[in-house]
């Protein structure tokens, strides 16, 4: 303690770029992330996290090849729809991740209001079913959905299309079909999914009227399926695939892009972040060197007195961890406050995604990460002064011929 208060501005630098580093990381990770999962939240919340359509068969007798492969398109022969929704549906309920499924009619056609047109994406779904497998009822943001499943002749907007088509829940919406006439419907409810793409283009009816408007002579295009683990996607999309002789998309194929964006604008404010935290590294380095050369006699003393070099190099590896200790101790508490004030910070996004504030997620692996990469850092640069220190001769240096 002796050595490591003999430079006391110098410390009080080093250790504040130790807490600020540690708490800017977790401030940026919590940020970053929170973006990340209210997105992906919002895409299982309406999509779900598997999802089976189109049916397939071999085009020769030979093995079907896998899902990712190059020339899957030559060996397989796609049919629009799914004959047998339910048969599907009731063997799939038996796998132990599968909580729920609703099957789904999708199609685009056109929607007018006044004098505003938009080209949307149709759901033709099942109330009872689609509330079961998805976040439908919690999105509803003007309306009731009970008035839209007590109603089949009425639909729900997505809350930018609703803004789009200038409608409010209780007024109505003409629906044109290819080659077909237009159909008036109520708008029961207006819902914000959150995810910008989502709410622009979608409308739900029930599963009978979409049937009638665009004309399929199957009850569904898709099955979409709410499961207990949603990382666990890929390995059911792959056995449903193989079971059903259905092309079968997870939530992580379907989002890869954006996920990709997420992910890499996660490492570059780590990546970033971390300078900060290496500078206090050197910092530190600086503390420690400038104390080894002020206290040569000192610890020359000390050797005389029975120290090893392992001892000597002992005492400036601790105050490099008390540094670092302290350090992420505050850090950690002022990213805790970084975060919760961040979340508070009013922002208005309506692109990619729907907030009114920043968003952030509360991870115990960001206070972790973000004390191990001090520990590095802070480690890595107490050594070399420690090293030096214990390699000084203490002889030759209390006779005062060697610095």
């Amino acid at each position: 303690m002796r050595f490591l208060v003999h430079r006391k501005r110098a410390l009080l630098l080093s250790l504040a770029g130790v807490v600020f580093g540690v708490a800017i990381f977790i401030g940026t990770q919590a940020q970053t992330q929170g973006f990340a999962k209210y997105f992906i939240d919002s895409s299982l919340g309406s999509n779900g996290a598997v999802i089976v359509r189109s049916r397939f068969r071999p085009r020769s007798p030979m093995l079907v090849p896998p899902k990712n492969s190059k020339i899957q398109a030559a060996h397989r022969s796609y049919f629009e729809g799914i004959d047998d929704a339910s048969a599907i549906m009731r063997v799939s309920r038996q796998f132990s991740d599968v909580v729920s499924c609703s099957p789904v009619l999708r199609g685009t056609l056109s929607a007018r209001s006044g004098f505003e047109n938009a080209t949307v994406d149709l759901f033709g779904i099942d109330p009872a079913l689609h509330l079961q497998t998805t976040d439908l009822s919690h999105q509803i943001v003007d309306g009731n959905f009970d008035d839209f499943r007590n109603n089949p002749n009425s639909i729900i907007l997505g809350s930018k299309l609703a803004s789009t088509l200038d409608v409010n829940a209780g007024e109505t919406v003409q629906l044109l079909p290819p080659g077909g006439e237009y159909r008036r419907l109520v708008v029961a409810a207006v819902a914000r999914s959150g995810v910008g793409s989502i709410d622009a283009t979608r409308i739900y009816s029930h599963a009978r009227v979409a049937q009638t408007l665009l004309h399929k002579p199957y009850t569904a295009s898709m099955i979409i399926y709410k499961l207990r683990d949603p990382q666990r996607a890929p390995d059911l999309a792959h056995d449903f695939e193989t079971l059903f002789q259905h092309d079968t998309q997870s939530w992580q194929e379907r989002e890869e892009s954006t996920l990709q964006l997420f992910l890499t604008l996660r490492l570059s404010a780590a990546i970033t972040v971390s300078l900060i935290i290496l500078l206090a590294g050197f910092g530190i380095f600086n503390v420690l060197t400038m104390t080894v050369l002020s206290k040569v006699k000192e610890i020359a003393i000390l050797r005389s007195m029975g120290y090893r070099r392992i001892d000597i190099s002992a005492i400036f590896l601790w105050q490099g961890a008390m540094i670092a200790v302290t350090g992420s101790i505050i850090g950690c508490m002022l990213g805790a406050l970084a975060t919760w004030g961040i979340s508070h910070i009013p922002i208005r996004i309506r692109g990619l995604l729907y907030a009114n504030h920043f968003l952030v997620t509360w991870d115990w692996r960001h206070y972790v990460w973000a004390t191990l990469l001090a520990l590095v850092a802070v480690t890595l640069a107490s050594y070399v002064p420690a090293r030096r220190a214990a390699e000084l001769p203490p002889v030759a240096t209390l006779r005062g011929s060697s610095v």
